[in-house]
């Protein structure tokens, strides 16, 4: 089903730190835009995602396409705000309807913690512990994001659900959804491989240790080392 544009146009935001209130069909108006729907402040996926999308802003702000990052809610906003993940503006929605609107889907204890274990989660949890982004358990840790990418006007070019945490749109295919594939760097701009963190019979201790040093620690690593403890059985 499509999305209606219409319906998700009229909905609020608020800009962070400003508190300026505005409809979201204000972003696409005058002007392509790419929005970011984080599910977090404080998740370390969503930290990891902006630093990578910092590596085409300048392409994106030099072809005049608005670069927008959106939050479930305030809360966790300023250390994200302080910590500078993000080179575009900023804002969080008014309504946090607005996400079950864009299809972007809400995980349950269970799941959220099952999906920490996955591979593509450890390898992310692995890169932002790298890069120092830290992260904390403020707010609504069980919802989803996504992205959309919308010409002038309100033409819809991609919308981008997460199937989990760490799911991020590429940065090569959000050029090319603008047609700037041209101005690809894979050397500069390319989403790196994040470190595969493989748990054995022989060694679980390294993707242990990455998921120990996880915000949702005690809670994930006494699940993570039960089921290394039954692998080994």
């Amino acid at each position: 089903m499509a999305l209606d544009l219409t319906n998700i146009g009229a909905m609020k935001v608020v800009s962070l730190p400003g508190g300026e209130t505005l409809e979201l069909k204000n972003f696409w108006q005058d002007q392509n835009v790419a929005i970011v729907f984080f599910r977090r402040w404080g998740c370390i996926f969503c930290r990891l995602w902006a630093k990578e999308l910092d590596d085409i802003a300048r392409v994106l702000k030099n072809n005049n396409i608005r670069f927008i990052g959106v939050g479930v809610e305030e809360a966790g906003s300023k250390e994200f705000i302080d910590g500078k993940y993000f080179d575009g503006e900023l804002y969080y929605a008014q309504d946090r309807s607005i996400y079950q609107k864009l299809g972007f889907k809400r995980f349950n204890v269970v799941t959220i913690l099952t999906s920490l274990l996955w591979k593509q989660s450890r390898e992310a949890i692995a890169k932002g512990n790298k890069m120092g982004l830290g992260g904390d358990t403020k707010g609504d840790w069980v919802q989803t994001g996504g992205m959309l990418l919308i010409e002038k006007g309100g033409k819809l070019i991609n919308h981008f659900k997460q199937n989990g945490p760490s799911d991020h749109l590429s940065n090569e295919e959000i050029l090319k959804c603008f047609g700037l594939e041209h101005e690809y760097n894979a050397e500069t701009m390319a989403n790196k491989k994040r470190e595969d963190m493989e748990c054995s019979k022989r060694n679980p201790k390294p993707w242990l240790q990455c998921l120990a040093e996880c915000p949702l620690a005690p809670i994930h690593m006494i699940w993570a080392e039960r089921r290394c403890k039954s692998s080994q059985v």
